[in-house]
């Protein structure tokens, strides 16, 4: 792992650097998003701006310096492309669980590179944000996010609700969770 400063991290996995975002990405992440990964996301609107995702990155940068949020965007190391997202962030009121969230822009996809990244985030933040157990919320047909949920060891906790800023609603999901191996193996 290299480490750019104490509250903003980077990992390599074999083929990505998972960094804090910056300013910088906001054009390649404007780029990537579309309709098709925006209607499985709950706050990432389409169309999304750069200036937008320059909002974005200034707020979860702030989080992350607070150490409340893990937020990444996955670089290509074999040219620096950035492919997606990944952030882990605590969920509002309870300061021992976290969200996961996380998407591969549409040239990335079906290669692999999630089954890297959710690993090393999901661990980087057990290991810095003091949390206890980290939350997925998946729609019920999205079958390459269920894959990811299911290759984390998350453990199904039924169907439930998320509100979606993005759509202005709420909308139905199944939640997923996995604790900390400490806590788990308590």
């Amino acid at each position: 792992m290299v480490v750019d400063s104490p509250a903003l991290p980077a990992l390599e996995t074999p083929r990505l650097r998972l960094r804090c975002a910056e300013p910088r990405d906001a054009e390649a992440l404007a780029g990537l998003m579309n309709e098709t990964i925006s209607r499985r996301l709950a706050s990432w609107p389409v169309p999304y701006t750069p200036l937008m995702a320059l909002d974005r990155i200034a707020g979860v940068r702030m989080a992350a310096e607070a150490r409340r949020s893990l937020p990444l965007v996955m670089e290509r190391r074999e040219d620096g492309a950035i492919a997606g997202w990944i952030s882990i962030s605590r969920a509002p009121g309870d300061g021992q669980t976290a969200l996961i969230t996380y998407w591969l822009g549409e040239p990335f996809q079906g290669l692999g590179l999630m089954r890297e990244a959710a690993p090393a985030a999901l661990a980087e933040a057990f290991r810095t944000m003091d949390i206890d157990r980290v939350r997925a919320a998946v729609q019920a047909d999205n079958g390459a996010s269920l894959a990811v949920v299911e290759m984390l060891g998350m453990t199904p906790l039924g169907p439930g609700r998320i509100w979606c800023p993005s759509r202005g609603r709420e909308e139905s999901c199944l939640w997923f969770e996995i604790a900390r191996p400490e806590v788990a193996g308590r």
